[in-house]
């Protein structure tokens, strides 16, 4: 699996790739639908405090997850608040980016192995501000999303 980065990765202002085995192989888009079907407690509210905070520097909300299911998407497509910028049977890559940062996220598949990647750029002071609470919690909450994926279907 070669996951997609945001840019090389000597430019990178966070980076984070974690993987799992997965009850049955799946496609990327199977596995948004997985993980967008039961969403985490206090993951709302989180996105919530974010756009609250975030609003007063210039961040557009986000509004967090919506928890739609999706069936065929494109390049060009919008999953939430990501535009998707590659879609194949083996990787999803979706993109968010503003003039304090831009954030890729890969999911990449290989049978029944699933690896979520994440890179950020930052731009600016916020941008590196924005990212102290954010890297954690994203660690945080790929793995609980990534723990779940791996119940029996």
């Amino acid at each position: 699996m070669t996951p997609a980065l945001i840019a090389p990765p000597d430019r990178l202002a966070y980076h984070d790739m974690q993987s799992a085995t997965l009850p049955r192989p799946m496609t990327p888009t199977e596995v948004w639908n997985r993980i967008m079907a039961t969403p985490l407690p206090g993951l709302r509210l989180a996105f919530r405090i974010r756009d609250a905070i975030s609003a007063r520097f210039g961040v557009a909300r986000i509004g967090g997850f919506s928890g739609t299911s999706v069936g065929e998407v494109k390049p060009g497509d919008r999953l939430d608040f990501f535009l998707i910028e590659a879609v194949s049977d083996r990787q999803l890559v979706l993109t968010a980016r503003d003039r304090h940062l831009d954030v890729m996220i890969s999911t990449d598949v290989e049978d029944a192995l699933v690896c979520i990647t994440a890179s950020v750029v930052t731009h600016n002071a916020f941008g590196k501000a924005y990212m102290i609470p954010v890297a954690p919690a994203h660690r945080l909450i790929v793995w609980l999303m990534l723990r779940r994926l791996r119940a029996p279907i």
